[in-house]
């Protein structure tokens, strides 16, 4: 038998869809009776999964994984081993290398390695020695074969199950689908069809990913910015299309999450990966030939849930607490009253985080992530420009954020007025998101300075806003009016200079 040239990597290209509130019990049935999947023939496996990495994380570090699978029962098994490359930026459309083998039993076999990705990863095998099971995959997997008239061929997986890592368990209800032949363009058209049934989000993280996650406790822990490396040379629009995946990405993966945290930092980061992502599009859109992206029209009620939610638990969180004392000292009536209406928005909190997750299972607002995911994935596809000579690039990275502080100034010096204030304020944040997003392509000294000059003035506005947004909360839950007339009191002396915050 011969080998495989070592030049030929074998791709595995996948879109992987979550089912925000599905019911895991009915959802074969709800699938089966979609146009899509009707009168096709569907098949089951049960699979189990044991991933493998060293002590310290080196294969995930590299955006590897190796698996062995088991496909069946105990009492008659399969076992296959499994090794998947893949880049470390994020999104829901996944291309990897991939190279599986059958083996003997629940073991790796460094031999079945021989003709893959892994020589150049372990070429002494130190590594492979090293290796250690991580955590476990158990789930059943229901496909279907969809054979296009274009010709392009996806397999549709549904996983139901769960991950096992150190006593921790998460469940598994995902759509994968796989591109077998065919034009990538299909996983979205198949994925489009899903999305008018029932309710899909793309996802970003892998089984893996997640696997690695939950073993840490961090799995539903805030997406925060991870910001991609920009190696030159690059084209404008991979420059681009690398910057704005990213943002898109934490704005996404933070929607993800919301369905199984109550953490207040997961709806920051949701909106900070919004107004990133946005950001991102200003500072792209007016200087680079950026096709124009998808209308997120639908996509307005969550952003709007979002902004509610936040209000709130800023104000419970963060705002309140920092003039509790300055109503209620010595004073019982009062801190009765400011508990009574500390319950009433943390109740009205709780109350728009459930609406903020109905929101999310509306098919309309998944449709919307896809065509944005889309776009994305399209964005430097057809680049004409080529690559562009790293000193051009650079030059129009300052350029770019010298404008921007330059208008952050210049607003700032005329700002009278609160409205103008939060103008500055936004100028600010586009500033900072531009400098952290260019970060690689910018002179050091000037990303520190107009990064620090951004956040300073960004904090000093932002708590007059945030006290003036809790006067309005606490005003419409219609309790104690003392209390709105004291925050109201406190707007007032954030303005005229005369009350600060240590």
């Amino acid at each position: 038998m011969k080998s495989r040239p070592r030049h030929i990597v074998p791709q595995e290209l996948e879109l992987k869809l979550s089912l925000p509130g599905a019911d895991p019990v009915d959802l074969v049935k709800r699938l089966t009776h979609l146009p899509v999947l009707a009168r096709r023939k569907s098949s089951r496996q049960s699979l189990m999964n044991i991933y493998f990495d060293t002590p310290d994380q080196v294969l995930r570090q590299q955006g590897v994984a190796l698996r062995l699978r088991r496909v069946g029962g105990e009492a008659d098994p399969r076992w296959l081993q499994t090794l998947k490359t893949s880049s470390v930026e994020r999104s829901a459309l996944s291309q990897r290398g991939e190279w599986e083998s059958p083996v003997a039993g629940p073991a790796l076999d460094l031999a079945a390695l021989a003709h893959t990705a892994w020589t150049g990863i372990d070429p002494d095998g130190r590594l492979f020695a090293t290796l250690v099971p991580c955590f476990v995959t158990r789930f059943e997997r229901t496909f279907w074969l969809v054979r296009r008239r274009d010709g392009s061929v996806v397999e549709v997986a549904l996983d139901i199950g769960q991950i096992e890592a150190n006593h921790r368990l998460a469940p598994i209800c995902e759509l994968e689908l796989e591109l077998k032949a065919g034009d990538p363009a299909a996983l979205f058209d198949l994925a489009r069809q899903f999305g008018h049934g029932l309710a899909v989000l793309p996802a970003n993280r892998s089984k893996a990913e997640r696997g690695f996650l939950l073993a840490q406790d961090t799995l539903d822990r805030p997406q925060r910015a991870q910001l991609p490396a920009l190696v030159l040379p690059l084209s404008q629009l991979e420059l681009v299309q690398r910057v704005l995946r990213e943002m898109f990405a934490q704005f996404s993966q933070n929607l993800e999450t919301l369905g199984t945290s109550d953490d207040p930092e997961v709806v920051h980061q949701a909106r900070v990966g919004w107004r990133r992502f946005r950001s991102g599009l200003r500072l792209f859109g007016k200087t680079l030939a950026v096709a124009k992206p998808p209308s997120w029209l639908e996509l307005q009620p969550v952003l709007a849930g979002l902004g509610a939610l936040r209000d709130l638990d800023v104000a419970v969180t963060e705002t309140l607490p920092a003039f509790a004392d300055g109503y209620t000292v010595g004073h019982a009536g009062r801190t009765h009253a400011w508990q009574v209406m500390l319950i009433g928005l943390t109740q009205a909190a709780t109350m728009q985080r459930q609406l903020v997750c109905q929101t999310l299972q509306a098919p309309a607002v998944g449709l919307c992530l896809l065509a944005l995911t889309e776009w994305l994935e399209n964005l430097s596809a057809a680049d004409p420009t080529g690559r562009v000579q790293k000193g051009a690039l650079r030059r129009w990275a300052r350029r770019r954020t010298r404008r921007l502080q330059q208008r952050m100034v210049q607003v700032q010096e005329s700002a009278d007025s609160p409205q103008q204030q939060h103008r500055v304020r936004i100028l600010a944040k586009r500033l900072r998101y531009g400098v952290e997003a260019l970060r690689d392509l910018l002179p050091r000294h000037l990303a520190s300075a107009y990064s620090q000059q951004a956040t300073q003035l960004q904090s000093s506005l932002g708590l007059s806003r945030d006290v003036a947004q809790a006067s309005v909360l606490v005003a419409a839950l219609e309790l104690d009016p003392h209390i709105e007339a004291y925050l109201q009191g406190v707007v007032v002396g954030f303005r005229a200079g005369l009350v600060t915050v240590r």
